[in-house]
């Protein structure tokens, strides 16, 4: 199983965000993610660095690690726009790039109102999420969609893609891979190595592919924690 870990993103200065992937980097981490919103949820009166423009320039201050949207939500930018800018990092990135995708929800919603962003149906949106997933696979990028109901683990099915489970159950987790999909995760992880070590190793018991820690409060932790798991056999 990969380890990564999303990035300080919600600040008006970029040199935090780009100083820890180049340290996730030189720890050994795999991948580093950034989030697609316009503010914090919840909180209007912070910042948000967008996803694209610090993505890209990611793919310049890096070399090695995996760079992704966890997720890039359907709606905010028309889809052929949003196909272009995820297959763009792919190519920026020299196939780096992992394209994490999803609808939003009712929490995302006061985002795309604040801006005159139509928040589309359930369904309306999910038929997007179905486009813009299969173009980009089409594209050779990796496609994660973020959640775990049904009718978004048969889109996952139809586009080939993997499913991202967000402060997701482990026992979702083995319930899903043991349907023969493939699942990653994301969340809040443990503060300590030894707690980062025992969440990590329930998910990769369990058969997720990918862990992305929510910004930790130790990266060392995490890449020590990572490390251990990946020597167990």
């Amino acid at each position: 199983m990969k380890v990564g870990v999303t990035l300080p993103q919600f600040r008006d200065e970029a040199d935090t965000a780009l100083q820890a992937a180049r340290r996730a980097e030189t720890l050994g981490l795999d991948g580093v993610f950034c989030f697609d919103h316009l503010w914090p949820m919840g909180e209007p009166d912070r910042p948000a660095l967008s996803s694209g423009p610090l993505l890209g320039a990611l793919a310049a201050t890096t070399s090695t690690i995996s760079l992704g949207t966890l997720v890039a939500r359907v709606g905010l930018l028309p889809d052929e726009t949003l196909v272009a800018a995820l297959s763009s990092l792919s190519v920026i990135s020299d196939g780096r790039f992992i394209a994490g995708i999803g609808t939003g929800d009712h929490l995302s919603r006061p985002e795309n109102e604040a801006f005159g962003l139509p928040f589309e149906s359930a369904d309306e949106r999910r038929a997007r999420l179905l486009t813009v997933a299969s173009a980009v696979r089409r594209q050779g990028v990796p496609v994660w969609l973020g959640g775990g109901g049904p009718k978004t683990v048969e889109l996952a099915r139809v586009a080939g893609a993997a499913v991202n489970l967000w402060d997701g159950d482990v026992r979702r987790v083995a319930e899903l891979t043991a349907a023969g999909v493939e699942v990653t995760w994301g969340g809040t992880m443990g503060r300590t190595a030894p707690e980062a070590r025992a969440g990590l190793m329930g998910l990769a018991e369990a058969g997720a592919t990918w862990a992305v820690c929510a910004w930790p409060e130790s990266l060392e932790a995490v890449a020590e924690a990572a490390a251990e798991v990946r020597s167990v056999p």
